[in-house]
C-alpha cells in the first residue's frame, strides 16, 4: 500500500478544495492517507516570501485567481467564500488538530467548513471552542492541550519537516519522495499512485482565443493542448509577454521572483507537463529569450490561420524549448520558416518593417484589453460573455467552459 503524504493549513482556498477530494482518491487508488498539518506562515519565512501573497500580484491576475478558485469550487461542488481579514491566523486551529490525535481529519474538515463555507474567524479562540463544539469535542480540554509546549513543539516540527521536504506552498502532495504542489495536479498524483483519473476533453462549442508568446515554456505547453482541444474553434493571437508584463506591472521574469524550492518545483513540473504530452523538453541556454522577431512574422506569415499553418508555431517553439536553437537570430527564424515552404528572408525582412511593428504592438495591447496578464491564456468566449483561464494546466478546464459547462463562467457571470 503507497502513502500519500498530504501537506496542509487551513489559510489556503486551494488546500481546502484538495481536502474535499483527498480522502476518495486514496479510496480510488488503495493508498495510504497520511496528513501533516504545517503551518503556512512559517514555510513562508523560511523561504523568505511575503506572507500576503495576493498582494504581490497584479490587478488582472488577483481577478484571475478569484474566479478560478470559485470555478474549482463549483467543479467539485462544495461553497467557498473569502472571509473578512483573510488570511486568518490559523496556528491554535492547527493545534487543535495536533492535539484531537488521529484520526483528525474529520475536524480538519470541520475547521476549513468553518474558515471557507461559513465565515468563522478560527483565529479567535470562542469561535474556534464553537466548531470543537459542533464536531464532537471537549473544546475547553483540546484547546488547553492545544496550548502545551508538547503541541506547540510538534507543529514546529512538523513545518520544518516539511521545510525539509521541499514544501514551498500548499496543498503539497508526496508520493515515494517525489512532490507535486496543487490542487490541479490531483490527477498527476492519482497516476503516480496507480490509477487511472479521467481526463475527458469536451467538443468545444464556443470560440477561445489563444493568447500565447515563445518565450513561455508553459505557452510552449498550452499551444500543444490547445491544438489538440480547441480544434478550429480557436483563434490563435500572438503577443509580446514582455510588454504585458509592464502594462499590469508585474516582474518581466517571473521565475526570478520564486523561491529556490518552488523554481526546483517549477522546472520538475514543466517536464512532467511535457511527458505527459509526448514533447520533447530542454530548457534553454539563452532565457529569457527576445521574441519580437518570431512573433512578427508568426503574424506575416498567417501561420495562425489554419492547423497547416500552425505547424509554424509549434515548430518556433520545439525550436527554442526542445532544441535550445536562438529564435531571435534572424538566420535561425529564416531556416525554419524555409523548411516550411515559406520565403524566410524576405518574412525576415519584412518583419523590420513599421507595419509589421505596429501589427504586433496592437495584438500585444488587445490583450491587456482582453484582461490577459500571462502566457497562455485562453478566453472563453460564453453566452454570458468572455471567461478567462491562464496557464497550460487550465486548458482542459477552459475546454469545458467552451463545452457549455456553466460551472465554469464565474468571472461573466459575476461581470
Amino acid at each position: 500500500m503507497a502513502d500519500l503524504r498530504f501537506y496542509f493549513d487551513f489559510t489556503c482556498p486551494f488546500a481546502y478544495l484538495a481536502s474535499v477530494q483527498v480522502e476518495e482518491l486514496v479510496r480510488r487508488t488503495g493508498a495510504r492517507l497520511d496528513p501533516r498539518p504545517m503551518l503556512l506562515g512559517g514555510v513562508f519565512r523560511a523561504r523568505a516570501v511575503p506572507q500576503r501573497l495576493s498582494d504581490t500580484l497584479s490587478p488582472p491576475k488577483a481577478r484571475h485567481n478569484l474566479a478560478d478558485m470559485q470555478r474549482m469550487a463549483a467543479s467539485v461542488g462544495v461553497p467557498l467564500h473569502m472571509p473578512a481579514g483573510h488570511p486568518l491566523r490559523s496556528v491554535l486551529a492547527l493545534r487543535c488538530v495536533l492535539a484531537v490525535g488521529e484520526p483528525f481529519m474529520p475536524l480538519a474538515h470541520a475547521i476549513y467548513c468553518a474558515y471557507w463555507a461559513d465565515g468563522v474567524d478560527i483565529s479567535d479562540r470562542d469561535a474556534l471552542a464553537g466548531v470543537l463544539t459542533a464536531a464532537g469535542h471537549d473544546a475547553a480540554a483540546v484547546l488547553a492541550r492545544a496550548e502545551s509546549p508538547e503541541i506547540k513543539q510538534e507543529l514546529r516540527v512538523r513545518t520544518d519537516e516539511a521545510i525539509a521536504a521541499g514544501v514551498f506552498g500548499i496543498p503539497t502532495f508526496v508520493v515515494d519522495g517525489e512532490l507535486w504542489w496543487g490542487v490541479d495536479r490531483m490527477y498527476m498524483v492519482e497516476r503516480a499512485l496507480g490509477g487511472s483519473p479521467a481526463r475527458d476533453a469536451p467538443a468545444p462549442r464556443h470560440p477561445v482565443d489563444v493568447y500565447f508568446d515563445y518565450s513561455s515554456p508553459f505557452a510552449y505547453l498550452g499551444c500543444a493542448r490547445a491544438e489538440r482541444l480547441f480544434a478550429d474553434r480557436a483563434a490563435w493571437r500572438p503577443m509580446l509577454l514582455g510588454a504585458v508584463f509592464r502594462a499590469v506591472g508585474q516582474d518581466n521574469v517571473p521565475l526570478a521572483t520564486f523561491s529556490d524550492a518552488k523554481k526546483r518545483y517549477v522546472l520538475r513540473d514543466v517536464q512532467r507537463q511535457a511527458e505527459e504530452l509526448g514533447l520533447p523538453f530542454r530548457f534553454p541556454s539563452r532565457f529569457p529569450m527576445r521574441t519580437t522577431l518570431p512573433l512578427r512574422v508568426t503574424m506575416l506569415a498567417g501561420a495562425c490561420d489554419d492547423a497547416g499553418g500552425r505547424k509554424l508555431v509549434h515548430h518556433l517553439f520545439r525550436a527554442y524549448w526542445a532544441e535550445d536553437q536562438d529564435i531571435s537570430d534572424p538566420a535561425v527564424v529564416a531556416s525554419i520558416c524555409s523548411a516550411h515552404g515559406l520565403d524566410g528572408a524576405a518574412l525576415v525582412e519584412q518583419a523590420q518593417a513599421p507595419a509589421a511593428k505596429a501589427e504586433l504592438r496592437a495584438s500585444t495591447d488587445a490583450a491587456v484589453a482582453a484582461g490577459v496578464f500571462g502566457a497562455p491564456t485562453f478566453v472563453v468566449h460564453t453566452p454570458a460573455g468572455p471567461e478567462l483561464f491562464w496557464g497550460s494546466d487550465r486548458a482542459h478546464m477552459a475546454a469545458a467552459a467552451a463545452a457549455g459547462d456553466e460551472r465554469l463562467w464565474t468571472m461573466s457571470a459575476a461581470g
